[in-house]
């Protein structure tokens, strides 16, 4: 059996704590800047004869105004009703829709608001207002006759 060797621990310790010295601490990591530089891309296209540029990473505006039903649509109704999952009616089939519509928009908008079948409330758009949710079915609607 080996020795006890208190010398090692100690540098062993010792190349611990340096190294968490070398650690840096972001000062805002939620920062607009912080975040652009995280998710920026890791490289760039470059086009021969052209001189490349690093690529510029621009925080995006937060909405200063209720969406409208085609922006609801498109950031959260076309995961499922753009592509049929669990069962959903696509944008523009008539004939899923036609069911569908002659029940009333009323009825649309509540199975929006609460969830019917697979869809849960609101189809997962937990930030989206009611009028936005109101807005996102007129536009499936007026878009699938």
């Amino acid at each position: 059996m080996k020795s006890f060797k208190p010398a090692a621990l100690f540098s062993l310790l010792a190349g611990v704590i340096l190294s968490l010295g070398a650690l840096t601490v972001v000062a805002d990591h939620d920062s607009d800047e912080s975040i652009a530089e995280r998710i920026s891309a890791v490289g760039n296209l470059c086009v021969e004869g052209e001189k490349c540029k690093a690529p510029v990473a621009k925080a995006v505006a937060a909405p200063t105004g209720p969406r409208s039903g085609a922006d609801v649509y498109t950031g959260s109704c076309s995961a499922c009703h753009g592509t049929g999952a669990a069962g959903a009616p696509k944008l523009g089939d008539v004939a899923a829709w036609s069911p569908r519509v002659a029940k009333g928009l009323d009825a649309l908008i509540a199975n929006a608001m609460n969830g019917i079948n697979a869809m849960p409330p609101k189809g997962m758009c937990m930030d989206c207002s009611d009028d936005e949710i109101k807005d996102a079915v007129k536009h499936m609607v007026d878009n699938s006759k």
